[in-house]
């Protein structure tokens, strides 16, 4: 009667964990400071510029970087793939291993994420990392601005390190979604997008605006530390030419990746596990419960309540 007692309240629990934000989650297994989003609803766009008009969006699973790409990042991309250093790579006070490359192209940065196995993320999967599980916060951290949780205005009057305002992270534990350095998406910019954007999992404009008639522009986002605070809002839209590294000083970027989903058989191998963990965590069997909890994750690396569940069992090891 006990031990049926015990593994009910083993799977209630699951069940109950099962909800927690992904924010509080280990990232999918060897992808190093990324975060995992999870396949959700958010609203897109604001009420602040007529390019950002509020719509639905419903996006699959993905990746994204935990931090702006750093110099010491970029330095090892340069030596492997002798690409040419970008502007201010010299400039002293923005050339620390910590800190954020500064003075790349779209291309620069498109080229990055591809030798990182990686791409750059589109303009959705970067506003819903930054506005986190609500779905529409104002900044990353909540509705008010508070200067202590980004670097803006020139207020510190370079870069910061790219860990740098923890109080500032996200919902989803992202950092420096505002300020700090304007990042490229992977979208073209056009102003009428949003009213025509499709709701699942869009891509961004077929092709660009043409900004001053000096071409089609990319989508920047996320302010820097040049920028005003009204730059830092989580919806807000910035423009640039993809070989143009006009902003300089403020421009750089992070990379995303896409998460494939598991097939039916694999789906049905994890929950099989999975059901395996709960018994075993229910005798108290924590090594067994390790082993099934693994073998559900194999199958569903970025399932949250496997996660969850893998937490729990290691808690409950370390109370023995």
């Amino acid at each position: 009667m006990r031990r049926q007692t015990i593994t009910q309240l083993v799977v209630g629990m699951a069940i109950t964990v099962g909800v927690i934000s992904l924010a509080a989650a280990d990232p999918l297994g060897g992808e190093k400071d990324m975060v995992l989003i999870p396949k959700g609803e958010f609203t897109m766009g604001s009420s602040e510029h007529s390019d950002e008009a509020k719509h639905q969006v419903v996006l699959d699973t993905y990746l994204i970087d935990k931090f702006e790409t750093s110099n010491a990042r970029y330095k090892d991309f340069m030596k492997s793939t002798s690409h040419p250093a970008p502007a201010y790579w010299d400039d002293p006070r923005l050339s620390k291993a910590n800190q954020p490359v500064v003075g790349v192209s779209w291309t620069d940065a498109n080229a990055f994420c591809k030798w990182e196995g990686k791409r750059l993320p589109t303009e959705a999967e970067w506003e819903r990392a930054a506005k986190g599980p609500d779905g529409d916060n104002h900044y990353p951290w909540g509705h008010k601005l508070d200067p202590k949780k980004a670097n803006y205005g020139q207020n510190v009057g370079r870069t910061m390190p790219v860990d740098s305002y923890p109080e500032g992270v996200s919902g989803f534990g992202v950092y420096n979604m505002a300020g700090n350095v304007f990042e490229w998406v992977d979208d073209w910019y056009d102003i009428t997008y949003y009213k025509e954007s499709p709701a699942l999992n869009p891509r961004g404009a077929e092709k660009g605006y043409n900004f001053a008639n000096q071409g089609p522009v990319k989508v920047l986002r996320g302010g820097s530390w040049l920028a005003p605070e009204t730059s830092l809002h989580t919806s807000h839209r910035f423009w640039n030419q993809p070989d143009n590294n006009s902003y300089g000083v403020g421009l750089g970027f992070r990379c995303a990746k896409s998460v494939v989903a598991p097939s039916d058989e694999a789906m049905q191998a994890g929950r099989d596990a999975f059901i395996q963990a709960l018994v075993a965590m229910g005798t108290e069997k924590n090594d067994e419960a390790l082993a099934a909890i693994e073998k559900a994750l194999a199958s569903d690396p970025g399932n949250q309540e496997y996660l969850a569940t893998r937490e729990l069992i290691k808690k409950s090891a370390k109370k023995k």
